[in-house]
């Protein structure tokens, strides 16, 4: 029983190495889960745990460790034939040893890196490395071992149909002189030189070869060594046709097989068996020599019928005894997986409803706070507009900029929203984008002049004049990203740089790069700034202000366009955005759009409009807004009415609120179109995650004003239609 002793006291010199860690992160624990996997042939799990324990060897600089757990992930990989990984990791198991003193496992790692290559085909590489685990072998003085690494060899050869090669080093295990630890290797050596035989057809030569590995396998009492040279010698006659000695041996082989199977479950004593094979074999003997002298010719048949009959049933028997542990194994799966999917569905179903909640809740927020919001913005511009005193002035200026900022909010609020529930579309129109950028740096300009900082734009004019893209969510996160940057810089300096990174016939990627030498961010807030109401510190918030979600909204939206923003800060120095995105060219003109002219007050003089507001205060304001511009306006405060009215009256323009009591807005708007087609009707709302501008346009809505109004929008809407 000393055969692979050199190979099992290697492969256990790992398992001893660490010992002395039986927690769950030591080459020990893995160990075992590798061992108990590769018993049950899961190998995929067997490779993940060694690659575990490996990487716990390389993070605590165990060299000898890495080495043998290396070895150990090859010969998982050579078992597989997955001949190319192995040899990666036998490469990478010599490697470890050479910072410590080399041991038996450098020598299988070498000779397992010969074995792999045999196995590819590549003899002069295997060669080489043959000779190095022999000299290898030769140093640490163990060279009663070596005829085991021969044998190895000599099975590759083998198992690439190198049949001559592989038998002349059987033959050359053969002749060495009888020794206690090469006697199981002499054995498989005859027991192989038979098998090659047999495969070339030269039939005496392998009867003889196995016969010897017979006779050297009773010196040793290895059952199951002798199990398969039996099995062997009765596949030879059978082969030959001689059915009686075929089936003589195959028997006996059964026999063993049997036996082997009751020591393993019952533990029967090796002296027990002695008596039971003499016994059988006497009455065997008896029975089959009675036999043959009375119908020989009938029982060759018989009995060959008989063996295939056994192998038969045997084959049967255990399909069917596999099958049936499958099928139960697989319902308890599926049982186990089937709880799994609940568990993760109430999961899933709960934290849907966690968001749409926060969603919905957001969006009510946002949108009921536009109401009053748009009565403070509008009180606010129409006493600026009365000629207040000096010392009011002052703070009706702190009130408008606070109106305003309240409004960047609440519009930032509803855009993360949209753009969480999926509710964001995404345009394709074809613009330039040189235009776009130099657009965004006349109107940041002023606020590089506040805080004394020297504004640098870098185009590449290798970018196409002409893209297909959304220039709306473009031009909010290039105008967030800088107006960041100039906020957070004084007396520094900001460049925004735009590069073509790669081009084909119909598409081209642009590089953006917006650095600063501002305050720059903590490494520690570096991914939290991106996250909701984050501004890297408190202190941040109160010197420079901000709501903390412009880079919020600036990541959401180019991950929707299909790119990732990345952040480069020093505290200090400044901080470094760059990101990629993709755009479709358009090889056709771009069509010239004209700039909106400015409203002219001339426009509106002595227009008629009919408001439909349900809110007193927003009916006071606006009404307000459109007499100081000399237009005549009268309110109607719900949408029966106002059809009604409608019917019988007619106006320049009506001005809809969308949320009315009773019918609203959008439906009142309908019905007015069956009876009138013409009349502008201009859409009033605060507007929430559930309506947008093309939803409001489709039931007849001519355009759109959103609540809080800023005055010059709202009266450029309104003029554009009394041309």
């Amino acid at each position: 029983m000393k055969y692979h002793f050199f190979i099992l006291f290697c492969f256990f010199n790992s398992f001893l190495y660490s010992q002395s860690k039986k927690n769950t992160d030591s080459v020990s624990y893995y160990n075992n889960l590798v061992n108990k996997n590769l018993g049950n042939k899961k190998y995929k799990e067997a490779v993940f745990y060694t690659q575990k324990s490996i990487n716990f060897c390389e993070s605590n600089h165990q060299h000898e460790g890495l080495g043998n757990q290396t070895f150990k992930l090859g010969k998982i990989y050579y078992k597989q034939h997955r001949y190319d990984e192995a040899l990666k990791s036998f490469h990478k198991s010599v490697a470890s040893f050479d910072s410590v003193k080399p041991t038996c496992t450098k020598v299988l790692a070498l000779h397992y890196i010969g074995v792999a290559n045999t196995a590819k085909g590549d003899y002069e590489t295997a060669a080489i490395y043959y000779k190095k685990a022999e000299s290898l072998l030769n140093q640490l003085k163990m060279t009663d071992h070596a005829e085991v690494l021969k044998y190895q060899k000599a099975l590759a050869l083998k198992a690439n149909q190198n049949l001559p090669l592989a038998a002349k080093i059987f033959q050359e295990i053969t002749k060495k002189p009888d020794n206690p630890h090469i006697l199981k290797t002499k054995t498989d050596a005859y027991y192989q030189l038979g098998l090659i035989e047999t495969q070339l057809k030269r039939n005496d030569s392998a009867i003889i070869y196995l016969d010897n590995a017979l006779e050297y396998n009773s010196k040793s009492n290895n059952l199951a060594q002798k199990s398969k040279i039996i099995l062997a010698i009765s596949q030879y006659y059978k082969k030959n046709k001689n059915f009686d000695l075929a089936y003589s041996y195959l028997d006996e082989h059964y026999q063993l097989e049997n036996y082997i199977l009751k020591i393993k479950n019952a533990k029967l004593d090796l002296n027990e068996f002695e008596k039971f094979k003499k016994n059988q074999s006497l009455n065997n003997t008896i029975k089959r020599e009675s036999e043959e002298k009375i119908q020989l010719k009938t029982y060759r048949y018989s009995k060959l019928v008989s063996i295939l009959a056994i192998a038969l049933i045997s084959i049967l028997s255990l399909l069917s005894l596999a099958l049936y542990k499958n099928n139960i194994i697989r319902n308890q799966n599926n049982l186990l997986l089937r709880e799994k999917n609940k568990e993760l569905i109430l999961a899933k179903n709960k934290a849907e409803k966690a968001s749409k909640a926060r969603s919905e809740f957001l969006s009510t927020v946002s949108h009921e706070l536009r109401t009053p919001l748009n009565a403070i913005n509008g009180i606010t511009h129409l006493l600026l507009e009365d000629n207040p005193k000096k010392t009011q002035l002052k703070y009706l200026e702190s009130l408008k900029f606070s109106g305003n900022y309240l409004t960047t909010f609440i519009n930032e609020i509803l855009e993360i929203n949209k753009i969480d529930s999926t509710k964001v579309e995404i345009e394709n129109i074809s613009f330039n984008l040189k235009e776009l950028l130099f657009n965004i740096q006349s109107s940041l300009k002023e606020l590089a002049t506040a805080n004394k900082n020297y504004f640098n734009l870098e185009i590449d004019e290798a970018i196409p004049d002409n893209l297909i893209g959304d220039p709306t969510k473009i031009s909010q996160i290039i105008l967030n990203l800088i107006n960041n940057a100039l906020k957070f810089t004084q007396n520094g300096n900001v460049n925004v740089i735009a590069k073509l990174y790669t081009k084909d016939e119909d598409s081209a990627t642009v590089y953006f790069e917006i650095v600063d030498t501002g305050i720059g961010i903590p490494e520690d807030k570096l991914q939290t700034v991106f996250e909701s109401f984050s501004q890297g510190s408190i202190e941040v918030n109160r010197k420079y202000g901000g709501t903390g979600l412009g880079l919020t909204i600036v990541k959401k939206l180019i991950e929707l366009l299909g790119g990732e923003i990345k952040l480069k800060s020093e505290v200090g120095k400044g901080s470094t955005f760059t990101f990629k995105l993709k755009f479709k060219i358009n090889n056709e003109p771009l069509e010239v759009v004209e700039e909106a002219k400015p409203y002219n007050d001339k426009q509106l003089k002595h227009k008629s409009i009919l408001l439909i507001e349900d809110n007193k205060i927003n009916q006071m304001i606006t009404r307000k807004m459109l007499e100081n511009k000399a237009i005549t306006c009268e309110i109607i405060d719900n949408g029966e009415d106002a059809v009604e009215l409608l019917k019988v009256k007619r106006f320049d323009m009506i001005l809809m609120d969308v949320h009315l009591p009773g019918i609203n807005g959008t439906t009142a708007t309908k019905l007015i179109r069956e009876f009138d087609k013409t009349t502008p009707i201009i859409a009033l709302t605060a507007i929430s995650l559930d309506e947008n501008r093309d939803m409001l346009l489709s039931f007849g809505m001519n355009d759109v004003i959103t609540k809080p109004f800023v005055p010059d929008e709202f009266y450029s809407i309104i003029a554009k239609f009394f041309d």
